[in-house]
């Protein structure tokens, strides 16, 4: 059995694509086990079908658990369930950004603590429909000590849903490109209520993505010794905005159903490390603000 605590739009899509009978979300403290969730499914290339999966009943073990909570609440929803489980089942984290990983791997170091980064898309556009809006690849690899034992088992586990999965034992290098890639699109499209191809041509983005790149360049080579020019960065960054030009990002449709957004995990954990590592970060910083100042009204 595989426990998925988030019942979000990531954790709903694995919820529909591993095998029947071999899922069921996690319940936090209060909520009912009683009764199942339901939501309809239309998958990346295939008809819409119905999705039943039920809530882990008290005593039940599973031998992986994966998080699929916003990055704000990975932390919290953890610490509410996580001591009713065995010490030695491995935890996956879907989290966005960086900052949430790194603060559960340093709260339960004894734990099998595992990231992911993933570039399967899902939405949901209408209550009760989850949309598998674009298929990609899925890499998983240790955080913790005891972790590095159990990247292979949940490889395997995750491979039954028929998604593409990979082991990956720099996972914070691959957690890095993706963090950049949200740097350089998901501000924007919030701060501008645009789809990620759109802020390409975009005044605030024109006129900011240089000295954006300089600062994710800098911080990418003292953080982890990756070394791309910002030239590099901003074609990486465009290219997917093309790939994805009538995509909605995270972050704006946050911003759209007044929820709080991730930006604490992406340029504002950005801005953290740019002033422990003494890199000045003016953009990150701006694009920070303004999308707290968009969030709060």
């Amino acid at each position: 059995m595989i426990g998925i605590l988030g019942a979000g739009s990531l954790g709903r899509l694995w919820g529909a694509v591993l095998p029947v009978g071999s899922v069921a979300f996690i319940t936090r403290p209060g909520e009912p086990t009683d009764t199942d969730l339901s939501y309809r499914f239309r998958s990346f290339e295939g008809p819409e079908s119905a999705v039943r999966v039920p809530f882990l009943k008290a005593g039940d073990e599973p031998e992986l658990i994966l998080v699929t909570t916003k990055a704000g609440d990975t932390l919290n929803a953890l610490a509410g369930v996580i001591d009713q489980f065995p010490v030695d089942i491995p935890i996956l984290l879907f989290q966005n950004g960086l900052g949430s990983q790194q603060a559960v791997a340093a709260r339960w170091p004894e734990r099998p603590i595992l990231a992911a980064s993933t570039t399967e898309g899902a939405n949901r556009p209408a209550p009760g429909l989850l949309v598998h809006a674009g298929t990609g690849d899925t890499w998983v690899g240790p955080l913790t000590e005891s972790a590095g034992l159990c990247v292979n088992g949940a490889v395997a586990i995750l491979a039954d849903s028929g998604l593409a999965i990979h082991s990956e034992p720099a996972i914070l290098q691959r957690l890095w490109q993706k963090l950049i890639i949200n740097a350089g699109i998901n501000p924007y499209t919030a701060l501008l209520n645009c789809a990620n191809g759109e802020i390409l041509s975009a005044q605030l983005y024109q006129n900011t993505i240089d000295e954006l790149c300089r600062e994710l360049s800098e911080l990418m080579s003292a953080a982890v010794q990756l070394r791309e020019t910002p030239e590099s960065l901003r074609q990486r960054i465009e290219q997917v905005a093309r790939k994805t030009a009538g995509n909605t990002s995270s972050m704006r449709a946050d911003v759209l159903r007044n929820r709080p957004t991730e930006i604490d995990f992406i340029n504002g954990y950005l801005t953290k490390l740019g002033k422990e590592l003494g890199i000045d970060t003016p953009v990150n910083q701006m694009l920070t603000e303004r999308v707290k100042q968009l969030s709060s009204h």
